[in-house]
């Protein structure tokens, strides 16, 4: 049983954040129940990782009863996840007013790329505008060319669904203590912010300069990626100076007449020798020397290279369900055991079970079902 066991969470069907935070809350032991939209019911989804882990029932949302269904699993849940624009909720009957006076100690988790006020509210979005307007997109790239989008992981992910997932947890404890819930006003371009603030720390202190001339941001020599000589790559990260002594003597850079290590104007040369030097063996050759030492090395691998490393292997950092290779839940715990409970479920697979769970006989059931509040 994960450390979340007990806890019981209803998630509103929505894209990338809002299922990834459904996914992580899952993964340690909440029963979440998402809400899916009567439209896709029966239509399976069974390689969606991020739906994995929960039951589903299908609703209309546009649909008084089926309003009223959402809302009778509300009373008993101790968090809700929803990922709609602001005012959407408040629109379909299921704002936080109406949720936290039938059931005062809801954690009202709400996931949007903006936040719920500010000019850009209600301004449509992704990832990649919120990690811009958050600082993040700017500050990522090589020097002399454009920013260079990290996938969808600093705004969705870190800074969304983990943040909403973090919020919901703090409300959690806050309300089992306090006997109050709140609203979670999880936002990626706050996340996206809370993500950056050792840079905003280097900033002040006037160490972090222009995009791709910094220790970070491949700026130096001595951390970023090189290509070897089979077009594989590998990464370096030697920051302190015995790891960097420890690279200088296994790469053979030590041999050259090079400036010191922090000698950021000699930077851009550094690296066009560090390079020269990593074409000249392949990627296996640089882990034969490299790996089990405190250079601060790793080989860039592919998605599937990932699944089938030995580190990875051993810890079972990666997982199958159902013949789908995935992450296995983390973090770890020394006592309780986070596990996925199943595969994406289709969409109203489960609408039967719950509703009778929430004390509807079969005829409620099937009037329901006839009413079109739920399929």
């Amino acid at each position: 049983m994960g450390p979340l066991s007990g806890v019981r969470v209803v998630e509103l069907q929505g894209i990338g954040p809002g299922p990834f935070c459904g996914m992580m809350l899952a993964d340690m032991g909440a029963e979440v129940i998402r809400v899916d939209r009567s439209a896709n019911a029966g239509v399976s989804r069974g390689i969606d990782v991020l739906a994995r882990g929960r039951r589903s029932i299908a609703v209309d949302l546009k649909n008084p009863e089926g309003v009223e269904t959402v809302l009778e699993l509300i009373d008993s849940a101790d968090a809700l996840i929803e990922g709609f624009r602001p005012g959407v909720m408040e629109r379909l009957g299921l704002g936080p007013d109406v949720c936290l006076s039938r059931n005062p100690k809801l954690v009202y988790g709400r996931m949007t790329g903006w936040g719920q006020d500010g000019p850009y509210a209600s301004a449509a979005g992704h990832d990649i505008n919120y990690i811009a307007l958050g600082g993040a997109l700017g500050s990522i790239g090589r020097a002399g060319e454009a920013p260079v989008p990290p996938l969808n992981l600093v705004g969705d992910f870190g800074g969304g669904g983990m943040l909403l997932a973090f919020g919901i947890a703090c409300g959690i404890v806050s309300a089992r203590s306090t006997g109050q819930g709140q609203v979670v006003d999880a936002a990626m371009v706050d996340g996206t912010a809370t993500l950056m603030s050792m840079f905003f720390s280097m900033k002040a202190m006037g160490i972090w300069g222009e995009r791709g001339t910094n220790m970070l941001d491949t700026g130096a020599p001595f951390y970023d990626v090189y290509e070897c000589a089979d077009g594989e790559y590998v990464s370096i990260g030697s920051i302190e100076p015995q790891f960097y002594a420890q690279l200088m003597e296994l790469s053979g850079l030590g041999q050259m007449d090079l400036p010191a290590q922090m000698s950021r104007g000699d930077w851009p040369d550094m690296k066009h020798k560090f390079a020269e030097v990593f074409r000249t063996k392949t990627r296996d050759e640089w882990c034969e020397i490299m790996e089990h030492t405190d250079v601060c090395f790793a080989p860039v691998l592919s998605l599937d290279e990932a699944t089938a490393h030995p580190h990875n292997v051993e810890r079972q950092t990666f997982i199958e369900v159902d013949g789908v290779v995935q992450a296995a839940p983390s973090p770890r715990f020394s006592v309780t055991t986070p596990e996925v409970k199943g595969p994406a479920a289709v969409p109203g697979a489960d609408t039967d079970a719950v509703l009778a769970e929430l004390g509807k006989s079969d005829d409620q059931i099937a009037a329901l079902r006839q009413s079109g509040a739920v399929a």
